[in-house]
């Protein structure tokens, strides 16, 4: 497994959901906080999205835009006053059909057609990569840019359109990978941020591919500075000032994030967890699982609750 591959894994619960809208003339719709992530594609048209505290942003066909924090906001087919905001028509009565949907244009003119979707997201042990995304990641259409996002996009329009047979097994898959891309094109693409750097980085990056390819191995600063082509103060160094803590201090909390993923998405017993995550027994496991999360794996896993 690779760095973005674990941080999603470890913090997606449930599956994915996605609307195809398609609407015209005037339009007002109001997507309220969401403990997960929420994301548009615009796949004709155009229209606006007005996330709360923030400045409108303009989508075109073929945009993609990622909430990775649930940021309320609206989208509308153009910028609106606070007035209209506050009249908006909740998003999920709309989408749902209890409420009608605005006409659509005789003449098609102003018309849009977007997917809509949400990922149900556990933020209570999130990845510092997915913590530090910005409130908005807004994709816009390039010609000849992100290749994979825009094949991904012509799939899942293909895949709405359609219905073909496995369409219920394809559309998941879809989302998914449509995640994956967006938050890689953020990482190629942002000139800010720490996450960016680390993987960026060669060295780092070697050392981090190795702790997430076996975490459970009798990792050493010097073996994995041997994985990494350094030195050990090389390695130390580089990987603490970018990272943010010291290699195993970081691979601590990589196995305590993993061992509470298990016993979130599992019915594995403590012994089995923690021969997974590289700790010899069930109760070195729980002595630092209470250290890190303030309790007990046995407590945790009866608290934890994956959304449907």
């Amino acid at each position: 497994m690779d760095v973005v591959s674990d941080a999603i894994s470890t913090v997606r619960a449930g599956r994915p959901s996605s609307d195809r809208v398609r609407v015209g003339g005037r339009w007002c719709a109001r997507l309220d906080p969401y403990d997960g992530a929420g994301f548009h594609v615009v796949l004709r048209g155009s229209c606006w999205l007005l996330p709360d505290g923030g400045e409108p942003v303009a989508l075109g066909a073929g945009d993609a835009v990622l909430l990775p924090h649930g940021t309320g906001h609206v989208i509308a087919d153009a910028p609106a006053d606070a007035e209209r905001v506050a009249r908006a028509v909740p998003f999920d009565r709309w989408a749902d059909g209890s409420l009608p949907r605005p006409p659509r244009t005789e003449s098609g003119e102003r018309e849009v057609e977007m997917v809509c979707g949400k990922y149900r997201l556990d933020r209570s042990h999130v990845h510092p990569l997915l913590a530090e995304l910005p409130p908005l990641v807004h994709l816009p259409d390039r010609a000849g840019g992100r290749p994979e996002l825009r094949a991904a996009i012509t799939l899942l329009g293909g895949e709405l359109d359609e219905r073909h047979p496995g369409a219920c097994a394809a559309l998941p898959s879809l989302l998914d990978l449509l995640l994956v891309y967006m938050i890689r094109s953020w990482l190629a693409e942002s000139t800010a941020g720490v996450w960016p750097a680390v993987l960026g980085d060669p060295v780092t990056a070697a050392a981090l591919r190795a702790l997430h390819s076996d975490p459970a191995a009798p990792w050493t600063v010097d073996r994995l500075a041997a994985e990494a082509g350094v030195s050990r103060p090389t390695l130390a160094r580089r990987f603490t000032a970018l990272v943010g803590r010291p290699p195993m201090a970081y691979l601590t909390w990589w196995r305590l994030t993993l061992a509470a993923t298990l016993l979130r998405d599992t019915g594995d017993p403590l012994a089995a967890v923690a021969r997974h995550v590289g700790y010899a027994t069930p109760y070195a496991l729980s002595h630092a699982f209470r250290r890190e999360f303030g309790t007990t794996p046995g407590r945790y896993r009866n608290a934890a609750v994956t959304p449907g």
